[in-house]
């Protein structure tokens, strides 16, 4: 029989390795995927950890403290921010390779090395809602760090976790380094363009949505903040939240979501990833905005200081 105990359980995957095989060959990139799970690897034993097993182009580590745990995911990121050459001298271009991370807390049991119960559960269904460079957790865990780092975790809305009936609250990991968060505040006041808010507009349909009132979702639901109507969209198929001074764009729908932005010609595709919105230009739900049929949002990102008298 097994041993059962509270830990953390933490689940990394590889992101762009598909891109990597066409780019570099099969026995180049499986190189580089091979070598930067094994890296990862080094930095969760260093942090404590101990990685349970491999999963393609990801892996599975557990800790025995939730601290722990997040220290090695802020390392993760780190590391492949600056990945170096690899191997033979393979150079992976910066950004390339992406991560993303899940941790959740709570009972399981151990056997045979292998980790079962409902937090590999719940850290597993939250690797398929993070996007590229994120990492994501939910509240049995943030109770199990101290206040600097909790601090460190924003809540994003509740989501639906498959095998799951209600909804999970779940909560993103800020960018921001420990002991940055003064140096951070202090920049964050002197900026003068931060954004209040964003204007959606669509076949006549025009509102505002100050940063207090988010997280807000376009979808297909009508409990969406910004409904819409087209069968390839999601029910709830991208969401718009604002944290440490800039609004985020999320997509989490199975067709993916584009954005052009004004002045570029080019198209950004979000398949369960996250971007920044700034300026103006146009939000694509399900389709690509080269498709005349599909639903383009038009988006204004506000500073409501702009519209005041002077």
């Amino acid at each position: 029989m097994g041993t059962t105990k509270e830990r953390a359980i933490l689940f990394a995957d590889l992101r762009g390795s598909t891109s990597l095989y066409l780019k570099l060959g099969n026995s180049q990139a499986a190189q580089v995927v091979t070598q930067s799970l094994s890296l990862l690897g080094d930095i969760i034993a260093k942090a404590g950890g101990r990685v349970v097993k491999t999963l393609g182009d990801g892996l599975m580590a557990v800790f025995d403290e939730a601290e722990r745990a997040v220290e090695s995911s802020v390392s993760l990121h780190e590391v492949l921010e600056h990945l170096p050459p690899l191997g033979d001298g393979v150079a992976v271009r910066a950004g390339a390779i992406r991560l993303k991370v899940a941790i959740a807390w709570g009972e399981m049991v151990v056997v045979d090395g292998d980790c079962f119960g409902d937090a590999v559960n719940v850290a597993a269904r939250l690797l398929d809602l993070a996007g590229d460079n994120e990492t994501l957790t939910t509240g049995p865990l943030l109770r199990e760090l101290p206040s600097d780092q909790q601090e460190r975790f924003r809540s994003i809305d509740k989501l639906h976790l498959r095998g799951r009936k209600e909804p999970v609250p779940v909560l993103r990991m800020d960018s921001r380094r420990f002991g940055d968060t003064l140096s951070t505040v202090i920049m964050d006041a002197q900026e003068t363009d931060m954004p209040d808010g964003i204007r959606l507009s669509w076949l006549g349909t025009e509102r505002i949505f100050s940063t207090a009132s988010m997280p807000l979702t376009l979808g297909r639901s009508p409990q969406a903040s910004f409904c819409v109507s087209d069968s390839r969209v999601s029910r709830s198929h991208a969401r718009i939240e604002s944290h440490s001074g800039h609004i985020y764009l999320s997509d989490q729908s199975y067709n993916g979501t584009h954005i052009r932005f004004d002045r570029e010609d080019q198209v950004l595709t979000l398949r369960r990833g996250t971007c920044t919105l700034h300026g103006s230009g146009v939000i694509s739900l399900g389709a690509s905005p080269t498709d005349p049929t599909s639903t383009q949002i038009r988006f204004d990102v506000l500073s409501f200081s702009d519209t005041l008298p002077q």
